[in-house]
């Protein structure tokens, strides 16, 4: 049993890192949908990823049925409303103040997620387990802060902040659904319940033209990867560890940032990078001492 916890908890962390990586690409394909030439608004992209994951989810269901396993129905209705909210802030705050910017503030949803979990989810985490995740979220900082951070009170940073304790909310709702609800059947209901939350907000003329509609379907599809492999790899980790691990996905929208959208790679974010990583591990090697039992949802 050890051999294969220790198994299980090697695929999450890998599922986590992956997840940060498509969590990075579609922010940034946000980021260019909302200030380009296309212009699609933050509630336009919130319907085009809701209505592209639903579409996706019932493909994959028709392919295969058994992933649609819906249990716990009032948790699974309370992700899609939570997630819903971030949709539309997070789009919001991207289309408001620099990504780098927009990143940081929202990238406290994990931290946020691990105080919140000492209530109903009852978990306990060793002082050193919340000092390697306060490493990696400093490394986080000095990635996209170039060595300072600085936060306005703006409605970009406001909209930012709201959606980072919107995600924390959604992040305990998935760790308490994942004893009774798959990752596919979890993305879904996201979707589903999430569409008519955003949809007051897309009521601006459409964009037209291939190209962009092409990029918003790739971003869509990008979410769909990271959302499902984040639900999946929440099982096998605490929200502690998984905080730590999520810190992954500032450090890849900063790298993809830089090919898609020619911003610089600085020696401070460099040294960031290392910092982050060194909190990951740090955090890992922790999590392997303290495993964590989902309790019944």
């Amino acid at each position: 049993m050890p051999a294969a916890l220790a198994r299980r908890r090697a695929l999450a962390r890998l599922m986590m890192a992956g997840s940060g990586v498509f969590f990075g690409l579609m922010a940034v394909l946000g980021r260019m949908l909302a200030t380009g030439p296309a212009h699609f608004t933050p509630g336009q992209l919130a319907v085009v990823r809701c209505g592209v994951g639903v579409a996706v989810s019932l493909a994959v269901f028709a392919v295969r049925p058994s992933l649609f396993r819906p249990v716990n129905y009032p948790l699974l209705v309370a992700r899609g409303l939570s997630g819903g909210v971030v949709l539309v802030l997070y789009f919001a705050a991207l289309a408001s103040i620099p990504a780098g910017e927009a990143g940081t503030i929202y990238n406290l949803f994990p931290a946020i997620a691990a105080l919140m979990a000492l209530g109903p989810l009852r978990e306990r985490h060793p002082g050193r387990l919340w000092l390697a995740i306060g490493v990696a979220t400093l490394g986080v900082a000095l990635v996209l802060g170039n060595g300072t951070v600085r936060l306005g009170l703006g409605w970009g940073e406001g909209a930012a902040l709201g959606a980072a304790f919107f995600a924390a909310v959604s992040a305990n709702v998935i760790r308490a659904m994942r004893g009774t609800d798959n990752a596919a059947t979890i993305f879904f209901f996201l979707c589903l319940v999430g569409l008519p939350v955003v949809l007051p907000f897309a009521l601006d003329p459409w964009p037209v033209g291939l190209v962009p509609w092409a990029l918003a379907v790739v971003m869509a599809i990008s979410a769909f990867a990271a959302q499902v492999l984040m639900a999946e790899a929440y099982g096998p980790l605490s929200i502690g560890e998984a905080a730590t691990w999520l810190q992954f996905t500032p450090i890849a929208q900063y790298l993809i940032a830089a090919l898609l959208l020619g911003e610089s790679i600085t020696a401070m974010g460099v040294v960031g990078i290392a910092v982050s990583i060194s909190g990951v591990a740090w955090a890992t090697r922790l999590g392997q001492r303290t495993p964590a039992a989902v309790p019944p949802a």
